[in-house]
């Protein structure tokens, strides 16, 4: 089984990946390899952002690695938070506080409030750097809901569903989130290599 570093400090990431990728890639964490840096994320886009974070740790451990970058982009905002959406309620933030910002933000705005969670993974291997998206849409409710996943996952409604992200569980949600779709790219691609 192909052996890949999952660059990211990110614990609710890594066992979503992982659970993807479970039987058939094994996903390998920052603190498997001793890695405790926090990688700078000073790009603008997602793809800067997550090759950024794969050429860091390839560079410094020389080792095959892929990383990625997610924004939620809500067209009420023009697209934002988009790459700050980590960081939308300033440095140092809860997703709580991001949620409330939010929601805060939107008020007063007419449902369906569109908008689309976006993830790029940048992918270093024998054969140079791949980028792989994964995109789904669906509307911004009005209040929090459910309480399983993290960040903006409670106040996310995908496309075709009647419940948050947070509500829909771990099973649904990977199976058809932005980072699963962006996941199944980098897994088709990986396992046509092998």
């Amino acid at each position: 089984m192909k052996k890949l570093v999952f660059a990211t400090n990110n614990k609710h990431k890594l066992e979503e990946i992982r659970s993807i990728l479970a039987g058939r890639i094994e996903v390998v964490s920052l603190s498997d390899i001793n890695c405790y840096d926090e990688i700078p994320e000073t790009a603008d886009t997602l793809e800067g952002n997550a090759l950024i974070k794969a050429r860091y740790i390839y560079e410094r451990y020389q080792m095959y690695c892929f990383a990625d970058d997610t924004g939620l982009e809500v067209d009420a905002l023009d697209g934002r938070p988009g790459v700050y959406s980590a960081r939308y309620a300033g440095e140092g933030c809860s997703f709580a506080d991001n949620v409330n910002k939010m929601l805060r933000e939107l008020e007063g705005v007419a449902e369906p409030r569109r908008a689309a969670f976006r993830t790029v993974i940048a992918l270093i291997d024998e054969s140079g750097e791949h980028l792989f998206e994964g995109r789904v849409a669906g509307d911004i409710l009005t209040a929090a809901e459910g309480t399983g996943g993290f960040g903006y996952d409670p106040i996310f409604r995908p496309e075709g569903y009647q419940a948050s992200f947070a509500s829909l569980g771990d099973e649904v949600k990977n199976r058809i989130s932005h980072r699963a779709r962006a996941t199944e790219a980098l897994a088709e691609y990986l396992l046509a290599q092998a």
